[in-house]
């Protein structure tokens, strides 16, 4: 699933592509075809991001929510060589504007809602690093109460809006802090440093369009797990040793999702 960063980079992305214009929606595949009359030819006033979740605000206060979920994604084309192509494959909702369009396929949720609903939506989400509104006080206040590990809790977005598994798993690498220490054993100054380093780190990813987490002077030695990644310390490199003292890594299954981490760095 696509972690934070990536649903930041679409919002300016299409912002730049189709705010403030009018704009063509459609749903080729007919699932969104409701969804797409509503606001077909209306300007797009705004794209953002809230964690994992994109809107786009149309005028009349109608906004798309997109969640991509594990299979979404939006691809690009350019409309000044021909028109827009063939549709290929089942698009949910391709939007066309002056110079560029974009198909959306496979999202857990795409859907026209109103300001209020988009309330409601922001509303169960924690805090996002990327954003420039974002109170972390309200994490800390959360992760401070309960008995849940701190691994589980970085990845619900209840708490933190946006961090999904390679984010997770690197952060507690870099500060050395074991996933299955309780969130009551995590002190204030633990949070502080994890939040500054979100921030930073998905700051990073959102400028590169990649999670880029290991600090130049250990950027070498063994590949990252997959051609034309950057390398992680701890995320899906079970069984390798670490980079920085050598021990394997390990990985566990943590409330469904599996966790990377080093025993000896963060023990």
């Amino acid at each position: 699933m696509p972690e934070g960063h990536i649903l930041h980079r679409l919002a300016r992305l299409h912002q730049r592509r189709f705010g403030g214009a009018p704009v063509v929606v459609s749903s080729p595949q007919g699932r969104f075809e409701a969804g797409a009359a509503a606001v077909n030819g209306h300007r797009l006033v705004r794209a953002e991001a809230w964690g994992k979740h994109l809107f786009h605000r149309y005028e009349r206060g109608r906004f798309v929510h997109v969640h991509l979920g594990i299979y979404g994604e939006f691809t690009e084309f350019d409309l000044g060589a021909g028109g827009p192509p063939d549709v290929v494959g089942q698009v949910r909702m391709r939007m066309l504007g002056a110079q560029y369009g974009t198909d959306l396929r496979g999202p857990a949720a795409c859907e026209v809602v109103d300001e209020a609903e988009v309330a409601h939506v922001v509303a169960r989400l924690g805090p996002d690093p990327l954003r420039s509104d974002a109170e972390p006080a309200a994490a800390f206040t959360r992760i401070a109460k309960s008995r849940r590990t701190i691994g589980a809790l970085l990845m619900d977005q209840a708490v933190l809006a946006g961090v999904g598994n390679v984010y997770r798993s690197e952060v507690l690498f870099r500060h050395r802090i074991d996933p299955y220490r309780p969130g009551v054993q995590m002190t204030e100054a633990d949070f502080a440093a994890i939040w500054a380093d979100l921030v930073t780190l998905m700051k990073v990813g959102l400028r590169r369009g990649a999670i880029v987490v290991v600090r130049p002077e250990d950027d070498h030695g063994a590949p990252a797990y997959a051609a034309g990644k950057p390398r992680t310390y701890v995320y899906r490199r079970a069984g390798e040793p670490c980079r920085l003292c050598g021990t394997a890594v390990r990985t566990a299954e943590l409330e469904s999702r599996n966790v990377f981490w080093c025993p000896s760095c963060q023990g």
